[in-house]
């Protein structure tokens, strides 16, 4: 009895610093599997498990071209992920637009200095 193959969602696949460098390949052309491989320091054999990842979170796929299989970006699913991220990205404006504020007003903004026993020893 063999198990269902294990699929794997947009998270999970993009976690891999080397699985987001193939992603960046990939955005650029289509490439083998031979081609990915000479960017790391790693096995045909690895990067085929990276792609495997890939592919089952349905972020790239490959297609038959003579001997050889073609892998291509499916870019699509990663809407899920800016989806995700553009609700934090109210946190990130809110303190840029706080420092911008800072460094734009400095006379506005004067830092006050914590006392503490030691620097009112000085």
């Amino acid at each position: 009895m063999s198990t269902p193959a294990q699929k794997h969602d947009v998270f999970q696949a993009i976690a891999d610093p080397t699985r987001r460098e193939v992603l960046r390949l990939l955005a650029e052309k289509e490439l083998p599997i031979s081609e990915i491989a000479i960017h790391f320091p790693m096995t045909r054999t690895a990067i085929a498990k990276h792609l495997h990842v890939l592919s089952s979170a349905e972020l790239v796929s490959g297609r038959k071209q003579g001997r050889e299989k073609i892998y291509r970006l499916q870019p699509e699913p990663l809407t899920e992920l800016k989806q995700w991220l553009s609700f934090y990205e109210k946190f990130w404006e809110n303190k840029l637009s706080i420092l911008k504020h800072i460094v734009e007003n400095p006379s506005e903004n004067s830092l006050s200095v914590i006392h503490t026993e030691e620097t009112d020893k000085n």
